[in-house]
């Protein structure tokens, strides 16, 4: 990679800093990003290392906040998906292991259970006796 190439480089990558970071270390890391280019460090370790250095730098809480806005937004998205994934887990229906319909002359066998739907729910009762229904 040519010098000028890895100068412009080097500065697109302290743009990702935030502002009182660059104004305070910005010539100082773009000094040494280039000392370590000479000595022969790859441009990419180096690209890679500023990228890491900004993410942390956005991530770190500043003096004087105890939680940075992005560490509260972080914090609020984990619970709602949470409480999302705890509501959709408790929300789907208790079924049945069959879900085939009986047919309509299964209670008049002898020893089979009569079924009857109650509430969206299958109730299963045994040994009923003169049920009133035609065979």
């Amino acid at each position: 990679m040519d010098d000028s190439r890895t100068a412009r480089l080097i500065q697109v990558l302290l743009r990702c800093y935030p502002a009182r970071w660059r104004r305070r270390h910005g010539d100082e890391a773009a000094e040494l990003a280039a000392l370590l280019i000479g000595d022969g460090t790859p441009p990419g370790s180096i690209a890679w290392s500023y990228l890491a250095g900004a993410a942390r730098e956005w991530l770190t809480p500043r003096p004087g906040r105890r939680l940075s806005t992005v560490a509260c937004a972080l914090l609020a998205a984990t619970c709602v998906l949470g409480v999302s994934a705890g509501l959709l887990a408790s929300a789907g229906p208790a079924r049945a292991a069959s879900t085939s319909q009986p047919s309509p002359r299964a209670h008049c066998r002898p020893g089979s259970p009569e079924v009857i739907p109650a509430q969206g729910r299958s109730q299963v009762i045994t040994g009923v006796a003169g049920h009133g229904r035609s065979c």
